[in-house]
C-alpha cells in the first residue's frame, strides 16, 4: 500500500533536526523514537524524509537459507527492493546484528533508482564504501561483508518492526539527519512537522543571541518575560 504525505509536511521536516523532533515527540510522552547504534554512512547536509517501508528478519534457519533462494523472484528481500514506494524509505529489522549484511551496492543502488527516499537497518551493509557514493541516504549499524543468508533469513514485508530498539509501523515518517535516524507515528506528523519548525526558530534565535555574549538564564528556556516578545520581534524582521 502507498502512503503519502503532505508536501508541506515533507518540506518542513527536511529542515528540521532529530534532536529538536525527539524534544517535540517527547512533550507528548514518546521516549523511545530515536534509532539506537543506527548512524549515517557518511554526512549529507540534507534530512531523508519519506514514510517507512518495512522488511523483517528472522534468525537464519540452514536449512531454507541456502543461495538457491536468490532465484526465487519471490524472495522477500528482493519483493522488498521491487516493491518500496517512491518516496519511501526502507527500514530494515535486522534484530540489531550486523554479523552479516542486510543488504548490499546493487540492492540499494536499485532501490534508488527506483525513487527510494533512503534505505536503514538496525544491522550493517556489505559493500558499504560503495553505498555511502550512492545518492540515496543510507543508515546502519556498522559495515558487515557477509551476505545475509548467513544470519539472517528475510521473511515479511510492510509489516510492523522493531528497528534500533524502536517499533516502526508501515507508514510512519523516518527522518534522518546526520546524527540519526527518528521515527515519527504517521498520526501526528503534520502537528510534529509545524512544531519543529518554529522550535527551530527560537533555537536559532537563541543561538544567535547566546552567540552575541547573552545568557542563558532567562533565555533558554524563555522565563525571563522579555525573551518571548524579543523572540516574535526577531522572527518578524526575519521572515518579514
Amino acid at each position: 500500500m502507498v502512503l503519502t504525505m503532505k508536501a508541506e509536511t515533507r518540506e518542513k521536516l527536511m529542515g528540521v533536526s532529530c534532536a529538536t523532533l525527539t524534544t517535540a515527540l517527547f512533550k507528548r510522552g514518546l521516549r523511545n523514537v530515536f534509532l539506537q547504534d543506527v548512524h549515517p554512512l557518511r554526512p549529507r547536509g540534507r534530512n531523508m524524509v519519506g514514510p517507512a517501508f518495512t522488511l523483517r528478519y528472522i534468525p537464519a534457519r540452514e536449512d531454507l537459507n541456502q543461495l538457491s533462494v536468490f532465484l526465487d523472484p519471490k524472495h522477500p528481500q528482493r519483493v522488498a527492493i521491487e516493491t518500496c514506494p517512491e518516496g519511501h524509505v526502507l527500514v530494515m529489522d535486522s534484530r540489531r546484528d550486523a554479523r552479516a549484511a542486510s543488504a548490499g551496492d546493487i540492492l540499494v543502488t536499485r532501490l534508488m533508482k527506483r525513487g527510494g527516499a533512503g534505505v536503514v537497518t538496525d544491522g550493517g551493509f556489505r559493500d558499504s564504501p560503495s553505498i555511502a557514493t550512492l545518492d540515496i541516504p543510507s543508515y546502519h549499524h556498522r559495515p558487515s561483508s557477509p551476505t545475509n543468508l548467513i544470519q539472517h533469513q528475510a521473511i515479511d514485508i510492510n509489516v510492523p518492526i522493531g528497528c534500533g530498539g524502536v517499533p516502526v509501523f508501515p507508514g510512519d515518517i523516518v527522518v534522518g539527519d546526520d546524527e540519526g535516524v527518528v521515527i515519527i507515528p504517521a498520526a501526528i506528523a503534520d502537528e510534529i512537522a509545524e512544531e519543529a519548525v518554529n522550535m527551530t526558530l527560537f533555537e536559532d534565535f537563541v543561538s544567535e543571541r547566546v552567540h552575541a555574549g547573552q545568557t542563558i538564564v532567562g533565555l533558554y528556556p524563555p522565563t525571563d518575560p522579555a525573551t518571548l516578545p524579543a523572540f516574535e520581534a526577531w522572527k518578524a524582521a526575519r521572515l518579514g
